[in-house]
């Protein structure tokens, strides 16, 4: 938690919620609001929901999820119930109740899984079962450590063969939950076969499932990657979900080809693409940055 003083607070959020400023310090305005936390941040977030941008709206609602602070509960069911919120921001709404993780919330995803939208019926059944396993004895079994410290939608398991998880991540007749479980594993693993595991179920399963693995490979960073990313983005029938995710991932991995990739989808016909590929952008600046390279070393160095 980051501190500062309620007027600090209030400025950040006036940057998050003026329509007016460019989207990518509208997105560093929300990530430091979220790293900030506490009720004044939260509550900022909570205005933000009324903005014409589906890509912010959904990262709000990310970012409440990450907080795990039970006080964005109601919030979060508010944009879960609105049916004038886009399918994207809903889900999200859903899987960020899932990551706080009260048990209270249970009858509402019970609700919103037979949801007529299957990213939101998806996602709320994933919720569901994060709070069941949160809920059993086998939550206290030691389990590979996450190294990107992110609340994800399903924990890890404890099988470290590549061919054996891939086998879990792209058989569409197990659950969504065990092919979650399968996915971040592999992430954990962070190497280059289990990375290409991964890269195929970009073509796999629903759009849901598909957006997840986009989001991972955003995660790992690593070039291998990136003709996967560059063939859903291109893809213009694919789900807008999963190019936006996609676009984003390549921003975090940044590599010139990528600069080039995300330029040419900055006029794109969907506006969550286009608005994803300015924020990627931004981020590729800032991963060749010397803040980023400052920052980086300064993450690296031993501790007391």
């Amino acid at each position: 938690m980051v501190r500062a003083s309620e007027s600090d607070i209030l400025t950040i959020g006036g940057v998050l919620n003026d329509p007016a400023r460019p989207l990518k310090e509208r997105f560093r305005a929300l990530f430091t609001l979220r790293n900030i936390a506490g009720p004044t941040a939260i509550d900022q977030i909570r205005i933000c929901f009324k903005d014409q941008s589906a890509l912010l709206k959904h990262e709000l609602a990310y970012c409440l999820g990450q907080m795990q602070d039970p006080a964005a509960v109601s919030i979060l069911t508010n944009v879960l119930e609105d049916l004038s919120q886009e399918p994207m921001v809903r889900h999200e709404a859903g899987e960020a109740l899932g990551a706080i993780g009260e048990p209270s919330v249970i009858p509402l995803l019970e609700k919103y899984r037979e949801d007529s939208v299957p990213e939101v019926a998806e996602t709320c059944e994933l919720a569901l079962d994060r709070l069941r396993w949160l809920k059993s004895t086998n939550n206290t079994e030691s389990l590979p450590k996450n190294p990107y410290s992110s609340v994800d939608p399903a924990p890890p398991v404890k099988i470290t063969d590549v061919s054996a998880l891939k086998e879990i991540l792209l058989d569409e007749s197990k659950s969504l939950f065990d092919r979650y479980r399968a996915m971040f594993t592999l992430r954990n693993l962070r190497t280059k076969e289990s990375i290409l595991a991964l890269t195929e179920g970009l073509k796999a399963g629903s759009a849901l499932f598909r957006h997840e693995v986009a989001f991972v490979l955003g995660q790992l960073q690593e070039e291998v990657s990136v003709p996967g990313l560059q063939a859903s983005l291109e893809d213009t029938s694919e789900n807008e979900m999963v190019r936006h995710e996609c676009a984003e991932a390549l921003g975090s991995i940044a590599t010139p080809e990528c600069y080039e990739i995300l330029n040419k989808y900055l006029n794109d016909s969907k506006r969550v693409v286009r608005e994803s590929c300015i924020i990627a952008l931004d981020m590729c600046d800032y991963e060749n940055s010397s803040e980023f390279q400052y920052a980086d070393t300064l993450a690296k160095l031993p501790t007391a």
